[in-house]
This record gives structure tokens, C-alpha cells and sequence, in this order.
């Protein structure tokens, strides 16, 4: 794509306009080693007479030659007015900041729960396989086939049937119950469960283990058929009343953010739903390729609308904030660099390389001194960008990095 000067290709249209008002110039001492002859359609075209591009063939139009510094450019009022250029001096001003950050919803990992197998044994049957199913506590999730359990069930009923003996037997019978139904306690079944072994005529190797909470499955981690280690997972359960929300805020503004912190949360897929959040964790480490640091948010879900995976917005609002505040445009961004454009005469503008920070409704704030003696480019910095591009070839900050 051919590079075009906004400023330049305003300029000639002026001057194609007022052919016929020509003035007399030959009173002026500018000599030819001062102009050049370009075209304003292909600005790399570039010739010590006039004549006609070789490329388009429209009339080459004369320049003047730039002497200014390598960081500054000239322009006349006539330039400056077409590009719409206007300066201010800028001084620090108080404002409340809100900064915006995309964030994912995540399982609240406190209110997740795990149902575990009891004992060592073989898991004989799942009652729930599909990941997403609700849950209800005491609910049955599985049945495990366990050796030391039957063995503690047998002794149970064992020392059940010895209650009735006469002497130290039915004495030692209660001890030995006693203690059965500790272990079996122990081993997760209920008390309706224990209570159920005196009416059978033999114990069963299976039991049926209940959940203990209420959720969603979120990991189903056994299979019917596979053996389980005592303590070892079999399904995960998550209680979305609660979520979390994380998302990554930027070192610069990371300091101005501390646990129990309000922000608005807003929702893309529920424009109406605002939710005001309390930020209840912040990592203590910081992302070293990004630099940036997790942020997580506390929100409430009692009516499960939301979702873990969903999208969110956090509005964090930092108020009275005192520092140097310009429009967006005003400042240039390039690859390596940020930089904003300063009169340093009538006339005369020089780029200034600046480190930005936060931005606000349209505003970025500037972290760098500026001299308040001298006026910033508040609109047009990239007409004029622009135009020190097509006078001197170059990128005003070539070379340079923040």
C-alpha cells in the first residue's frame, strides 16, 4: 500500500485549487538546493526539477527541504490549520479511574467437594456416569466390594447375636459391639446402615456408599470394575452457588488493587446482570512473560444462571487519582515505543518518548515528566506523525525502545 501524507496531499489540494491567484516569488531567496519535487500520489518519488511522476504522471509538486532536527519538523499555519492541530498545557488533575479486565468463571474450589472410597476394595457399580449430573447429599454414588469391610460387618452381627448369652459372654458381647460399630462408623456406613446388619441372616461383601454433599460432578475419576485404594477419589463434586472469577490485571495498576476490594462485574451473555464482587485473592506471583497478576473474585450464584467457563468483565474503580491526563490519540504507539508530539516553537514540533499507564473513558494517563512550560499535541499528533514520516523517510523513534 502507497504511504500518502494527510498533511501533504491537504497542502497540494490547496495549491491546485489557488492556480489561479499566482503570486510573484521572485523576490524570495530560495535557492533549488532548498526545494525537491515530489508527487503527492507517490511520495517516494523524489526529483531535483520539475516535471511529471513516472509512475502516475501527474504534475510533481515542490518541496521545501526540512532542516529541522532528526526528532523535530516545521509546518506552516496553513499545514496546521488543515490538519486540524491544536496544543494544550497539560498539568496533573484528579480523577476516579475504572479499569476494565476479562475474566473467565471458574468452580469455586473451597466449596468443591470429594467423594472418596472408605476402604480398599473393587468399585462394583457407579450410580451416576456423566459429568454434569446434580448430586443430592445422601445420595448413592457407588458401591464398593471390600473385604475389611464385610469382615467388620461380620463382627458386628457376630457379637449383635452374642448380647443375649448369659455371663461374661453377653458382658463381652457389648464391648465387642461396641467396638464393631466404631470401625464400621469409621468406614463411612450410617447408622441406618449398621443398624440393618442385625436383621440380616449374613453380611454382604458390597456396600453402597451415599454422597456426603450436594453438587454438581465435575470429575467422574473411577470405573465400575476398577479397584480403589482406601482415601483414593471416585467422583468430584462442584457447589456452584459460588464461583470464582480470575482474571489478569497489569503490574502498573496491580498496587492500587487489595483484597476485599469492591468491583462491578458485568456479564456478556446477561447484559442486565451487575454483580458487585469482592476480590478475594491476589496471587503473590507475577506472570514473568506477560507481567501481569491473577486476580480473583468472589460471585455469588444462587440462582445458577452462571456458568464455570463463562466470560466476565471486572470494572475496578480507583478514585482520586492524581496524575498528567490526555486523549488517547494524542499519544503515538508504535512497536517499541510510545511517544506524544510537543510545540517547542511556534510552529516547530518534537517528539517526546513517554511511558503511558492507565486509561479511562477515552484519556491515558502519561507517567513521564513533562515540562509544563510546553504545550502537547492534544489532536492531529498523526497528521503530524504522518507528514515527519514523508519529509524525512523515517519513523521518529528508529531505533529506540521504552
Amino acid at each position: 500500500m502507497k504511504k500518502i501524507s494527510l498533511l501533504s496531499l491537504l497542502f497540494t489540494t490547496m495549491i491546485a485549487c489557488n492556480t489561479k491567484n499566482k503570486e510573484d516569488h521572485s523576490g524570495h531567496k530560495t535557492t533549488a538546493e532548498d526545494v525537491f519535487y515530489t508527487c503527492s500520489m507517490d511520495p517516494q518519488v523524489k526529483e531535483d526539477k520539475p516535471g511529471k511522476c513516472p509512475i502516475c504522471h501527474m504534475k510533481l509538486t515542490p518541496i521545501k527541504h526540512d532542516n529541522s532536527e532528526a526528532n523535530e519538523i516545521s509546518l506552516s499555519k496553513q499545514q496546521i490549520r488543515l490538519g486540524n492541530i491544536t496544543t494544550q498545557t497539560i498539568s496533573k488533575s484528579q480523577s476516579s479511574l475504572e479499569q476494565n479486565y476479562t475474566g473467565v468463571l471458574a468452580i469455586n474450589q473451597e466449596k468443591a467437594n470429594t467423594v472418596s472410597a472408605r476402604a480398599m476394595g473393587r468399585i462394583d457399580k457407579l450410580f451416576f456416569k456423566t459429568i454434569g449430573e446434580y448430586v443430592k447429599k445422601n445420595e448413592p454414588v457407588y458401591s464398593l466390594y471390600s473385604e475389611d469391610i464385610a469382615i467388620a460387618k461380620q463382627d458386628y452381627l457376630t457379637a449383635y447375636k452374642q448380647l443375649a448369652m448369659p455371663g461374661d459372654f453377653g458382658k463381652n458381647a457389648q464391648n465387642m459391639l461396641k467396638s464393631a460399630k466404631q470401625k464400621l462408623l469409621f468406614f463411612g456406613l450410617t447408622n441406618a446402615q449398621i443398624e440393618s446388619i442385625k436383621t440380616k441372616a449374613e453380611v454382604s461383601p458390597n456396600t453402597i456408599f451415599h454422597s456426603t454433599a450436594s453438587g454438581y460432578i465435575s470429575e467422574i475419576i473411577a470405573t465400575e470394575g476398577s479397584y480403589a485404594m482406601e482415601g483414593s477419589a471416585v467422583i468430584k463434586l462442584a457447589d456452584l452457588s459460588s464461583l470464582w472469577l480470575e482474571t489478569q490485571v497489569n503490574v502498573s495498576y496491580a498496587k492500587n488493587v487489595h483484597p476485599g476490594q469492591i468491583a462491578k462485574v458485568v456479564f456478556p451473555d446477561f447484559p442486565d446482570k451487575i454483580i458487585n464482587a469482592k476480590v478475594s485473592f491476589i496471587n503473590p506471583e507475577i506472570n514473568p512473560d506477560t507481567r501481569l497478576l491473577l486476580v480473583r473474585l468472589e460471585i455469588p450464584n444462587h440462582d445458577s444462571q452462571l456458568k464455570p467457563g463463562m466470560q466476565a468483565v471486572v470494572k475496578l474503580t480507583q478514585s482520586n487519582v492524581k496524575g498528567l491526563f490526555i486523549p488517547v490519540d494524542a499519544v503515538i504507539r508504535e512497536e517499541n515505543a510510545s511517544y506524544i508530539w510537543v510545540e517547542k516553537r511556534p510552529g516547530v514540533f518534537e517528539n517526546v518518548m513517554v511511558e503511558t499507564g492507565a486509561e479511562v473513558e477515552g484519556m491515558i494517563e502519561i507517567k513521564s515528566e513533562i515540562d509544563s512550560s510546553k504545550k502537547v499535541v492534544i489532536t492531529g499528533a498523526y497528521a503530524i506523525n504522518s507528514e515527519y514520516k514523508f519529509r524525512k523517510g523515517s519513523d521518529p523513534m528508529e531505533g529506540m525502545k521504552m
